[in-house]
């Protein structure tokens, strides 16, 4: 991924040049060459599509597409803030690569799941995730304060909700999903993110955020946390921190742009599925994306 946005434009290339220098290690060959065995690592996963989402994001900026609003789903939030020009790239991609480490630690391989759960509402999933974990161990709760979690971890759309905890109790749950008229489809992750299980990860990625330098906005971010606009380098700083163990609110987050009279989207960085999510939350925007030399000269075309 990103290899003809490398081949192609000088931004892009310096994009994955400063990725490589500041990892120290050859990252930009792992995008464009994998192999992907060592590309789903979250911790070479999450620098990765930071680096390819800033890289197309860098390009749009050159030919003169600049955002008035950004907003990033979980680790996309970074990818948001660099664009913003909250945060430099080469503090951003060490601090994702030791997101991803950290997130891969806080949990034992297997213990953990996630599962999308489709065609309930809100309401219904978390009381879903409630039933599931009286089910289950006793004294078991949604914040893992007790044995097992269960609890809603992205709000992504309308019918569209992830679920995140203990790998018992996430089945369990996905079982009454079927029993209530809903669908759950496991998820192919490597930890259950965006819920109290990810608190280890969230203590020691603070310290790495309060050592890392955040300037003011140059456009509004509106955060995972509470699908509000920020402009604030502390704000950010404070978002990004919180993320690691609160829920994404992206539908809310997307409703809150289209209030402000947003009608066109562009989605950067590999695969289009944030703009298949604004086609269940608000389908009269006009979603874009880049992440390779076609959809760069399509959304060129779009915009002109």
């Amino acid at each position: 991924m990103g290899r003809d946005l490398n081949a192609a434009f000088p931004a892009a290339a310096a994009v994955f040049a400063q990725a490589d220098q500041a990892l120290g290690e050859p990252l930009s060959q792992l995008c464009f060459e994998g192999p992907e065995e060592a590309l789903k690592l979250t911790a070479n996963t999450q620098p990765a599509i930071l680096t390819v989402s800033v890289a197309a994001a860098r390009v749009l900026a050159e030919h003169g597409i600049t955002p008035h609003y950004v907003a990033g789903h979980s680790l996309g939030e970074y990818s948001a803030l660099v664009a913003a020009g909250g945060m430099e790239f080469k503090d951003a991609v060490k601090v994702v690569r030791r997101r991803g480490e950290l997130m891969q630690e806080a949990v034992p391989a297997g213990a953990g799941a996630m599962a999308a759960i489709l065609g309930l509402e809100e309401a219904a999933v978390v009381q879903l995730c409630s039933d599931a974990l009286q089910g289950g161990a006793p004294g078991a709760s949604g914040d893992g304060s007790q044995g097992e979690v269960c609890a809603c971890a992205n709000f992504n759309a309308p019918g569209q909700i992830v679920i995140a905890g203990t790998a018992a109790a996430v089945a369990r749950a996905a079982a009454l999903a079927g029993e209530r008229q809903g669908k759950a489809i496991p998820l192919p992750v490597s930890a259950p993110f965006h819920c109290s299980l990810m608190a280890p990860a969230q203590e020691t990625l603070q310290w790495e955020l309060w050592n890392t330098f955040f300037s003011e906005l140059n456009v509004p971010l509106v955060t995972n946390v509470d699908a509000e606009l920020i402009e604030g380098a502390e704000e950010a700083r404070d978002g990004l921190i919180r993320q690691v163990t609160a829920p994404v609110r992206w539908e809310a987050s997307m409703r809150e742009l289209v209030a402000r009279g947003v009608t066109h989207c562009v989605e950067v960085g590999p695969g289009r599925v944030l703009s298949g999510l604004m086609r269940r939350i608000a389908k009269e925007v006009i979603c874009l994306n880049v992440e390779d030399g076609p959809t760069l000269a399509k959304t060129l075309t779009a915009l002109q």
